[in-house]
């Protein structure tokens, strides 16, 4: 089915991003994989082409699109390539950025967004710790008051650009009385005394991400570093969550279609007992039901998109968006893997690494648990 989200400038925009792509970050993919994570290569290039400054103002050094549906083009093109991508550059662009330029002062923003934009910073997102996972509301670092400063003592898992970053906004508990209230945010320069990063994580997939434990130990930031007014991180993790999740669908589905569209010309492509396996009623069955589980998934996504680019995407929508792509690609990319056989288990074939790489999906970003969990809320239940 034809999408209608799109205009020309999306388009041409598209291209674009096809032909950075095709230039600068496929012929190093082995590189990144063999370090763990992008090169600083790639995040200037990135920078220099205006893709990490779609969030920004002008004024301090983006194109500040002001249009998410620029965001969801650059995601789409990013996932079919791998899972990496979209998510090392989503966590710098899409999801942290946006703390920085709507809940900074000036001075902040000028010391921040411009070589944020330009590949100079790269940033990641402090919330997750060891034994928290979803639970942000119950967060065990704190930052207490000293003098004109604030030390903060605790440690952060699971951070996607965590072993490269130059800035991680750390959620830490300011008021442990609060509660959920207590909990302000930090621009921690990873350079100050204390801060250390801890195992890069050997995870299932995407082996070129450097997704990294995080350590601080009386690490001490002044007032100038606090994002946001104080004891409000809690509220603004929950205001900027909705298009983590969204970023995360429409990953899901441009990942998982793009295999999906390999696959489908891999049984056109391979024999079995004289003919293509696509000629098999069973393949031809299978291959029906998931192009249009991906189609039917992908006209809710793009609304959602339109949605967030009015300014109108709700929480629970998000969340709708988020767990059922996960679940859908994990059902594609499952069947794809059984479509190639015994090639399909073999690292050598995208295909595999797009099920290893995809798993996270339903784990990150809010469990799909969880999402379902708000989906009831809003139902009343």
């Amino acid at each position: 089915m034809k999408r209608e989200i799109y205009d020309e400038d999306h388009e041409a925009f598209r291209a674009s991003v096809k032909e950075f792509l095709d230039r600068e970050v496929i012929p190093n993919l082995e590189t990144y994989e063999k370090n763990h994570g992008l090169t600083r290569d790639f995040w200037l290039a990135a920078g220099a082409q205006g893709f990490l400054g779609l969030e920004i103002p002008e004024a301090f050094g983006g194109s500040e699109a002001g249009d998410y549906r620029f965001n969801a083009v650059l995601t789409e093109e990013l996932a079919k390539v791998n899972m990496t991508l979209p998510s090392c550059l989503g966590i710098h662009a899409d999801i942290t950025v946006p703390y920085l330029v709507h809940l900074t002062n000036d001075e902040q923003k000028a010391r921040w967004l411009p070589k944020a934009a330009s590949g100079e910073i790269l940033t990641a997102i402090g919330m997750t710790e060891p034994g928290g996972g979803s639970d942000l509301a119950n967060l065990k670092t704190t930052a207490v008051k000293d003098g004109d400063g604030w030390v903060i003592n605790g440690s952060k898992t699971f951070i996607t650009n965590g072993g490269s970053a130059d800035i991680v906004l750390v959620a830490a508990r300011t008021a442990p009385e609060k509660k959920a209230k207590g909990i302000s945010l930090f621009a921690v320069d990873t350079t100050l005394d204390g801060f250390a990063v801890g195992r890069v994580l050997d995870k299932v997939g995407q082996d070129d991400s450097d997704t990294a434990e995080l350590s601080f130990t009386n690490v001490r930031v002044s007032d100038a570093d606090l994002v946001g007014p104080l004891d409000t991180g809690f509220i603004s993790m929950m205001q900027f969550l909705p298009q983590e999740r969204l970023g995360s669908a429409v990953t899901n589905l441009a990942h998982a279609r793009q295999i999906l569209d390999e696959t489908v010309q891999y049984a056109k492509d391979r024999q079995a007992f004289g003919q293509p396996i696509g000629k098999f009623q069973n393949t031809q069955f299978l291959l029906a039901e998931l192009v249009t589980k991906a189609e039917v998934a992908q006209a809710y996504v793009d609304q959602c998109v339109l949605a967030h680019s009015k300014g109108e995407l709700t929480a629970v929508d998000a969340a709708k968006a988020k767990w059922w792509t996960s679940q859908v690609q994990s059902e594609i990319l499952d069947h794809c893997v059984q479509i190639h056989g015994g090639y399909g288990y073999m690292n050598e074939y995208r295909v595999a690494r797009a099920w290893r790489d995809a798993r996270v999906t339903k784990i990150w970003a809010g469990s799909n648990e969880i999402m379902k969990m708000l989906i009831g809320r809003d139902l009343g239940l």
